[in-house]
């Protein structure tokens, strides 16, 4: 069992976020639910970044899942929200740019990336003890701490 990451800030990403606001019970979903409800019992900071909800609604409204969004709308009141900014932007481009000249890029070239845009917008809230909540964790660690969600404590 691989040792379990602390942290006071958790960033959420989107397949954790996918998770909760899915209103169908699931052994996962259940297990993400009580994660999240303990994290926020024990007062840990959990922020929900404005390009995450994007990456989660934008499917959400796709698939015509209104049950879901509504989910996702209550979870700005509950969780604290990250909005995009341009400071947020530009380091984003900074690291889209250091991933592609090290040759490890997050995305194809015409993507816009989300990964990069997470990582910055949790890099920039500039916490010591801050990790993003991932299932995506090759990715987002090259530049912020990130961690499987279950192993977050």
């Amino acid at each position: 069992m691989p040792a379990a990451s602390l942290a006071d800030v958790v960033v959420l990403d989107a397949s954790p976020l996918g998770l909760v606001t899915n209103p169908k019970p699931s052994p996962a979903g259940d297990a993400c639910n009580r994660w999240l409800r303990a994290l926020l019992d024990r007062g840990v900071r959990v922020i929900l970044p404005e390009i995450v909800d994007y990456e989660v609604r934008r499917e959400l409204l796709r698939a015509g899942k209104s049950a879901s969004v509504a989910r996702l709308d209550a979870l700005r009141v509950t969780l604290e929200y990250l909005p995009l900014t341009t400071e947020a932007m530009r380091q984003a481009a900074a690291f889209w740019a250091q991933a592609r000249n090290q040759g490890q890029p997050t995305a194809s070239d015409k993507a816009l990336d989300g990964d990069v845009i997470l990582a910055a917008q949790a890099v920039l809230l500039g916490a010591p003890r801050l990790i993003v909540a991932t299932t995506n964790v090759g990715h987002l660690s090259r530049f912020v701490a990130a961690d499987l969600w279950q192993n977050i404590t």
